[in-house]
């Protein structure tokens, strides 16, 4: 950033800043440094007459290095980036390094996405991608803008396999499930069900090494949906976690998810072990939600009355 102020730097005696106007008795006025306040005064002037210079371009990134969420600042560098026919690339190198210290930072990422849309040309995308998805997998602006970038540029091809090595590294990583649904069911080429088949195998591989994640059991439901089958398709896989001895929250769920829908597709009433699951995931294995399961309970009651 520079260290003269813009009033007191000669190369823009030519600007008349134009000052924040709050209104003659602002309620809470913020206290912006002097720094900012000076180069704010200046972009304002700039945008003003409409100017579009080099020397605009950095005094955009003094802002930017002092509030890099300035959306309105981001949006007239990329003016002025297209105005004066700047090397995209070298932007490209200049997002690196703010992502390296703002990878949660929503505007860094929307202009990172309007310049490689400008460019046309993905090609350092997913390695960058995947640098900061390293660094925390569970970057929400990363994951969405991968999606983006997948789509964008018809990069489906690896998808389900990068999630793989995330899954098999961390079978808890919700946004690689969250992901992997994404490719499989956007992807241009719809999943077959021989590959559908596949991804409930390795569903039901990951659920049985980690039987009380949520996410891989929401995957597996939602495949099972995909596929039309009713969820009483996957009873055999919730028998042989039973005979593992296996007690998950998610388990007994499944069950009763089971027997609701049995009781709307048959029209009678709801197996009465559905009743009791609810009782105790309520009291016992999922007390958190006690509240839920009790009102879950209630709720098959009234199907059973409807289906009387």
């Amino acid at each position: 950033m520079s260290e003269v102020l813009y009033c007191d730097n000669p190369e823009w005696k030519d600007v008349t800043p134009v000052p924040q106007d709050d209104g003659p008795n602002p309620l809470v006025p913020i206290a912006y440094s002097k720094e900012y306040s000076d180069a704010m005064d200046y972009f304002r002037a700039v945008t003003s007459t409409n100017e579009k210079s080099p020397r605009v371009l950095s005094l955009i990134e003094d802002i930017i290095e002092m509030n890099p969420a300035h959306y309105t600042v981001w949006n007239y560098r990329q003016v002025v980036l297209f105005a004066l026919n700047s090397d995209l690339e070298e932007e490209l190198n200049y997002i690196d390094e703010i992502i390296a210290e703002q990878a949660k930072n929503y505007q860094v990422w929307h202009h990172r996405q309007v310049i490689v849309d400008r460019l046309d040309n993905g090609d350092r995308e997913i390695p960058f991608i995947n640098a900061v998805l390293e660094e925390d997998s569970k970057n929400y602006h990363g994951w969405s803008y991968r999606q983006w970038v997948v789509k964008r540029f018809n990069l489906w091809s690896s998808e389900l396999s990068y999630t793989n090595d995330l899954l098999l590294f961390d079978v808890r990583n919700n946004s690689a499930w969250n992901y992997r649904y994404y490719v499989l069911f956007n992807s241009p080429i719809l999943p077959s069900d021989e590959l559908l088949q596949e991804e409930i195998n390795f569903t039901q591989k990951q659920i049985t090494l980690a039987p009380n994640n949520s996410s891989s059991w929401s995957y597996l439901k939602a495949l099972h949906e995909k596929t039309n089958k009713p969820l009483q398709s996957f009873e055999p896989f919730l028998k042989t976690l039973i005979e593992s001895k296996v007690e998950s929250p998610f388990l007994l769920s499944a069950y009763i998810d089971i027997y609701e829908q049995n009781a709307k597709l048959e029209k009678a009433p709801v197996n009465n072990a559905a009743l009791e699951m609810c009782l105790e995931l309520a009291n016992k294995q999922d007390a958190i939600r006690e509240k839920f399961w009790n009102y879950k309970k209630q709720k098959l009651e009234k199907l059973n009355n409807t289906q009387k």
